[in-house]
């Protein structure tokens, strides 16, 4: 560890949390260009799943490493890593070279997410496998942690129904999109988004970490404007879609 490191986390940590605050008016306006929004005018362009894959692989090599080179290799911190690895590797792997989309992704974008990946590994993985509290086994019957790991499953089970449902929506060959049926889908446009930040929630409550309430506030900051700007995409692009749904939360947004 460098000496000044622990001065410099909370520096950055802090400094983090105020920049997901500060973008979440400018997301409200301005929607990333990828998916059903992508749009000419951001520069070179790189395809979805090259894009997809090159964005989301710092999330597996940072923490490795971090818990690698760690002083925390407890039992919890085990389970932290597999935890990590259980959303990351499918989210990077499965899921990236899943991506049919034909669609091309912005090398600024591209770059702005690896950005995002690198800081937010860095700053889960070194608190929790340095500079954070050393975990006796007994944490993993806490209660906290237990509350944590449920909705981190429950919401990780959410995010990958949900984008099974899409995916299935479009056969291969296909470009056009519909409206999603059934399930979550029948009261939220983006029950994707609403099971990540349930998930990412959850990691906060069972690691018990400002990391990852730090991680559990990005998530909302950059999701539920982009569930805000779907929804608003569905009503307009289809007239008969279903009055009665939200964007992400149920009954209330």
């Amino acid at each position: 560890m460098l000496p000044h490191e622990p001065e410099f986390y909370r520096a950055l940590l802090v400094g983090w949390v105020v920049l997901a605050a500060a973008l979440v008016p400018v997301l409200l306006f301005i929607t990333a260009p990828y998916g059903r929004f992508a749009r000419r005018g951001w520069g070179p362009a790189l395809p979805a799943r090259v894009s997809w894959v090159l964005m989301e692989s710092p999330t597996i090599l940072v923490v490795a490493a971090l818990f690698v080179v760690g002083r925390h290799k407890s039992l919890v911190h085990v389970v932290f890593l597999v935890l990590w690895n259980v959303h990351y590797v499918h989210r990077t792997l499965v899921y990236g070279m899943r991506v049919r989309s034909e669609r091309r992704m912005p090398v600024l974008l591209v770059a702005s997410a690896l950005f995002f990946n690198v800081v937010n590994g860095y700053l889960q993985g070194r608190y929790l496998f340095t500079l954070g509290p050393e975990a006796a086994a007994a944490w993993l019957a806490d209660p906290r942690f237990l509350a944590g790991l449920a909705l981190f499953a429950g919401g990780l089970g959410v995010n990958t129904w949900a984008d099974n449902a899409l995916r299935r929506l479009r056969k291969p060959g296909e470009s056009g999109y519909r409206v999603p049926r059934g399930g979550l889908f029948e009261w939220v446009s983006c029950p994707n988004y609403l099971g990540e930040t349930v998930e990412w929630c959850g990691w906060a409550l069972l690691t018990w970490s400002p990391a990852g309430l730090a991680f559990a506030a990005w998530t909302a900051a950059n999701l539920v404007p982009r569930a805000i700007a779907t929804h608003r995409w569905y009503r307009k692009e289809f007239p008969d879609y279903p009055p009665h749904r939200r964007a992400i939360l149920p009954f209330v947004l």
